[in-house]
């Protein structure tokens, strides 16, 4: 069969449905924008409300027979060499819970790498899923983990063969692979799925010099946001699925056991338009942005002080089996600033936003929507900090664990952890205790306490002097963190 990538299904209906001047006597009760406030229209502009139409009764009929959706999810898999394609509107944390629910269900074993994102670990809490966690590879010296090799998931399965299959997440926020494809041998030798969290992989397919993605790597599914690295909007997610491992009408029921029955057509849209700008152009497209990159990243490590992590500094024995350079994480050690205060000075007195932020750390992400104008901006920015370090040092210290300190006890399901009887308690009297919350410094959103872990001194040392610092938890019941909420001394046979 013929694939066209000149076509964008969803765009052409949409553009059909306003050339035919359709009467919506549906919602939304906006009605194209008629009804909108018109402060905010004057904010947002007509053409976000022109977009929001039903996506079934509006951009197509009452019975989908114009397979619009269909059509541009058939083409996003060609795109990817994938068999099949979902498209989410709910972003990746919906999608990878389907992925999760569609290997493993209620107290079955899944695999999954600590370094998971706290989607994953909302997943494990909605499903019952019971986690056989994979030790991510540590890199002490810079406090950061990379993805679980495959000798690691060799031997996860070889303790717990019932496991039903694995989630790995490559590449990570900070732009660290693992070796997919040995990865997914070491799953089908035992003719188990793998899955890939690959959120932050949107452009791999599109450049030889990237990292290798998961579906051509032989992963079973995979995750990936649109709105991360590609140039969909915020929320539009897709997952990929190859192989007979996972029946896709079982991907599909779960989908549609977590999404929304009100899809927002502009997402769709999004996703569609960047198909077909990457099946076109994408090969250019990252190759500038590879090259812009480069130079920023160059640049960069003129600036006293500052160093973008590299290949080198990533990948080894022991380390990140592949790197992606687009996401530019510049390490500040040298600076003598945490990455907090290096973030909130740059927004407050240059306009520029980091995005990954940790106690040495700040990202500036690189995509194929950047020019030599924007990272000129970036840079001018950056030597501007490196000026301003001075009165920018000091400042609480973070206690960051040793490797070794940092992973607790598995000690109760994190679903009965979560939904059981708990309690809170000050957090000078919570070591020992088992947490029944998420504690999530964020970005990059991996969580570094699970509901049925057992609290660590150190953990809970590095949470107290990482707020102080300015780190970002947003998910603890406390925000203040005096307090965490833990099982209740009486609930799993005195597991609190």
């Amino acid at each position: 069969m013929t694939v066209d990538h000149h076509r964008a299904p969803v765009l052409e209906a949409l553009e059909d449905y306003h050339r035919s001047g359709r009467l919506g006597f549906t919602p939304p009760g906006h009605k194209q924008a008629r009804g909108a406030d018109p402060a905010v229209r004057e904010v947002l502009g007509d053409s976000v409300f022109l977009g929001d139409v039903l996506a079934t009764g509006g951009l197509d009929d009452r019975l989908t027979r114009g397979r619009v959706l269909q059509s541009a999810q058939d083409l996003m898999a060609d795109a990817v060499h994938a068999e099949h394609t979902f498209f989410s509107t709910c972003g990746s944390s919906l999608s990878v819970k389907a992925a999760m629910l569609s290997v493993a269900g209620p107290h079955e074993k899944l695999l999954i790498g600590r370094d998971a994102h706290k989607s994953v670990v909302s997943g494990l809490i909605l499903a019952g899923i019971v986690p056989v966690w994979v030790e991510p590879r540590w890199d002490a010296e810079r406090h950061l983990a990379h993805p679980p090799s495959a000798a690691e998931f060799e031997q996860a399965f070889e303790a717990h063969p019932d496991a039903r299959g694995a989630l790995v997440t490559s590449p990570t926020p900070y732009g660290a692979a693992a070796a997919l494809r040995d990865i997914a041998d070491v799953c089908h030798r035992r003719s188990r799925p793998l899955i890939v969290d690959e959120a932050w992989g949107a452009h791999l397919p599109f450049h030889p010099e990237l990292p290798s993605w998961a579906m051509d790597a032989g992963a079973d599914i995979c995750v990936i946001s649109i709105h991360k690295m590609g140039s969909g909007l915020e929320q539009g997610s897709v997952f990929h699925l190859r192989g007979d491992l996972v029946p896709p009408a079982l991907l599909g029921m779960r989908a549609d056991l977590l999404g929304t029955t009100s899809p927002s057509v502009p997402i769709f849209a999004g996703l569609d338009g960047w198909r077909r700008q990457m099946a076109l152009s994408g090969k250019d497209l990252m190759g500038s942005a590879l090259t812009l990159a480069g130079e920023v990243r160059a640049s960069i490590e003129e600036i006293d002080g500052m160093h973008v992590n590299d290949r080198d500094d990533f990948c080894g024995p022991g380390l990140a089996d592949d790197f992606d350079p687009l996401p530019c994480v510049i390490d500040l050690e040298g600076l003598g600033v945490s990455g907090y205060r290096a973030a909130d000075w740059l927004r407050e007195h240059r306009a520029v936003d980091a995005h990954l932020v940790d106690h040495r750390r700040i990202g500036a992400q690189i995509t194929h929507g950047d020019d030599r104008e924007t990272t000129g901006e970036l840079l001018s920015a950056l030597r501007d900090l490196g000026r301003a370090a001075p009165e920018l040092r000091g400042g609480p210290e973070v206690a960051v664990p040793a490797p070794g300190e940092l992973r607790m006890e598995q000690a109760v399901l994190p679903r009965d952890a979560f939904f059981g009887p708990t309690e809170d308690v000050p957090v000078e009297e919570a070591a020992g205790r088992v947490a029944a919350e998420m504690i999530t410094p964020y970005p990059p959103g991996i969580p570094a306490v699970l509901p049925g872990e057992r609290f660590t001194g150190p953990v809970l040392r590095y949470l107290r002097t990482g707020l102080a610092a300015g780190m970002y938890l947003p998910d603890p019941a406390d925000p203040d963190l005096n307090t965490v909420r833990v099982v209740a001394r009486d609930a799993h046979r005195g597991a609190g």
